[in-house]
């Protein structure tokens, strides 16, 4: 296989995710979230989980996930803030869903490319 030919696969295995992810109901998260996050280029590249209504972002697919990539948690009082797990950084806090993931497109790690088809000591 080429490494053409792998991309592509890993490229499907991350567009078939953001599949299912795009098509939770508010039970899961609100729709807005996930369409947000996947209208930046930068972003509907990586791999997208989601959990107690929380978008998480990971360059790789499978656990343990890269933490590098920042995730916008909603506040009881409206608004988010971003935070990047790895190394416990507040991007930013941001009014609005649209401004949350404009904090994290433009705070994504140095070469942060597509998300590979592995675990985070696969990067």
């Amino acid at each position: 296989m080429t490494s053409n030919e792998a991309s592509q696969s890993d490229a499907e295995v991350v567009a078939a995710a953001w599949s299912v992810v795009l098509s939770y109901g508010t039970d899961r998260i609100d729709p807005v979230v996930p369409r947000t996050a996947y209208s930046h280029a930068s972003l509907r590249v990586l791999w997208p989980m989601v959990s107690h209504g929380v978008l998480y972002l990971s360059r790789c697919t499978q656990y343990p996930w890269s933490r590098d990539v920042g995730t916008a948690f909603p506040q009881s009082a409206g608004g988010y803030r971003v935070r990047r797990e790895s190394d416990r950084t507040l991007i930013g806090v941001a009014a609005t869903v649209e401004e949350a993931y404009e904090l994290i497109a433009a705070n994504l790690p140095d070469n942060c490319g597509p998300a590979v088809v592995g675990t985070a000591d696969d990067l």
